[in-house]
């Protein structure tokens, strides 16, 4: 196990050359090295993000928390207090 040998790749090719034919295959290969070319620079942008993100919280030594307003402050309906019903028998 290890490594590809000549024959790997002979058998690769062949298949490759059945499966999508002589035609078809630069197009699928231009296809796929456009798709990992996209792949590439978007996985970039999200590290490059994710590093400046971390720099920005960092250097205001902050928890950022979003900003409620009073009245949406809580999910559940402010309930006004009942007084006990006395039963009259």
């Amino acid at each position: 196990m290890g490594a590809l040998k000549p024959w790997h790749i002979i058998v690769l090719v062949v298949i490759l050359l059945l499966l999508f034919g002589a035609k078809r295959l630069p197009d699928a290969a231009r296809s796929l090295g456009r798709s990992l070319r996209i792949f590439k620079a978007e996985t970039k942008n999200l590290m490059e993000d994710d590093v400046k993100g971390k720099a920005e919280a960092q250097t205001t030594n902050r928890v950022i928390t979003p900003e409620i307003p009073d009245d949406q402050a809580s999910p559940l309906p402010k309930v006004e207090p009942v007084e006990p019903r006395r039963d009259e028998r």
